[in-house]
């Protein structure tokens, strides 16, 4: 590694807020989504905590850690030592899409929570595949596209399907959510920065989290973000260490028993693996753009076998090269940022303190992050792009909207 590229610098702290918080929202989601549709819900959430969350952790893990060793490659090859590592995480639009049309019509065909489970690690499993097997033509891919072919699309996405509910949220619930969107603007987009160096990150969740327990405790009903310490309480008793088990007895036994059910889904499998592998070039496109070469073969085989080890761990949900690495690099964070993520994420998963966390912080102290990000990588889309492909640019996010609209009738 460079001698000249450290290990953590300080604003890496800004970079793992940022994207712990992006993380822990894909964490409440599988905790939410999976009770509700897939029957995860009293004796049987244990599939979730127990084996779906501690297979995400061995995902996350390899990922942040991989792509933290990669920034390093880079810093050392160029002789740099402003390098982003790529972020990686759970894959949003994946984790929508296997929980309402793979686990949800299992469950509802079988009755059974375990049936759900299973047929979402075989989903997780064939996404994986299709991923690291496109790591060998992504590239001819990728040079043969033009730029704004491939940042446009990822600017729709992120207006939409990552930031657009985000910012609802924010505007339904001013009282706890405006103050930490100012500050996230403020030290953001102005650069401001808070006494003794914190993290903006940091000020803005602490603002967010103050503002939900004060605004709590009125009498007045002024907010309708709910905080309760009796939930804190209980959920602090709940917690408990989750290893990951091994879970390829149970994807084989499935495809040994119901292949013809895999089968049928192979219709939303196929679709969501080619999705995730474009959207994966896209943001490694992205981080070019930025100033940051990535080489794409080992990226996207690192993320595909990211998802191999989340479904043979017991996670149904893959994993992906995140949307935002502009905005990581305009903090300031290096390849800290990345790891730290990595560490933290799987503590929290094998620790089971997913519920805790969510007890104590209300996602409205946290969602402005998501929405900037949402901002920075629209804006890129235009920036990075030569100004006569503007109208290209432009016409790119109309799909991405339009599917959003559509999947709100």
């Amino acid at each position: 590694m460079s001698s000249h590229y450290p290990i953590f610098v300080k604003r890496d702290l800004d970079g793992f807020f940022g994207l712990a918080i992006d993380n822990l929202v894909q964490l409440l989601l599988i905790v939410g989504l999976c009770g509700a549709f897939c029957g995860m819900v009293g004796d049987d959430a244990y599939f979730i905590y127990r084996h779906i969350l501690p297979g995400a952790a061995v995902s996350l893990l390899i990922g942040n850690i991989f792509y933290a060793i990669q920034a390093h490659w880079v810093a050392r090859r160029e002789g740099r030592s402003d390098v982003t590592a790529l972020p990686y995480g759970i894959n949003t639009p994946s984790l929508i899409v296997y929980v309402f049309f793979v686990m949800k019509p299992t469950f509802e065909h079988t009755g059974s929570v375990a049936a759900a489970w299973q047929m979402g690690l075989v989903a997780c499993l064939g996404s994986g595949i299709i991923e690291f097997l496109g790591a060998f033509v992504a590239e001819r891919v990728r040079r043969n596209t033009p730029r704004a072919a491939l940042l446009s699309t990822l600017a729709g996405i992120a207006i939409t399907f990552i930031s657009m509910t985000f910012a609802l949220q924010i505007w339904q619930r001013p009282l706890v959510a405006m103050v930490p969107m100012a500050v996230v603007f403020l030290v953001y987009f102005s650069h401001v920065r808070f006494p003794l160096g914190l993290p903006g990150g940091l000020v803005a969740v602490l603002f967010g989290t103050a503002a939900a327990w004060l605004l709590n405790i009125l009498p007045w009903n002024l907010t309708e973000v709910s905080v309760s310490a009796a939930a804190v309480s209980e959920a602090w008793q709940a917690r408990g260490a989750c290893w990951p088990q091994w879970a390829g007895g149970e994807i084989w036994a499935l495809l040994s028993a119901d292949p013809y059910r895999v089968i049928t889904l192979l219709s939303v499998i196929i679709p969501m693996g080619l999705f995730n592998v474009i959207g994966s070039l896209q943001n490694i496109e992205s981080a070019e753009a930025g100033g940051d070469v990535f080489a794409t073969g080992p990226s996207l085989a690192v993320n595909g076998l990211g998802s191999i080890a989340a479904a043979l761990f017991g996670s149904c949900f893959p994993t992906t090269i995140y949307i935002g690495h502009p905005g990581w690099k305009a903090l300031g964070a290096r390849a800290g940022y990345s790891t730290l993520n990595g560490l933290v994420m799987t503590a929290i998963c094998l620790t089971g303190t997913v519920a805790l966390i969510k007890e104590i912080v209300p996602i409205e102290a946290g969602i402005a992050i998501v929405v900037w990000i949402g901002i920075v990588i629209t804006a890129q889309a235009f920036q990075a792009t030569p100004l006569r492909h503007a109208p290209a640019v432009a016409l790119g996010l109309f799909p991405a909207i339009a599917a959003w609209g559509a999947t709100l009738v």
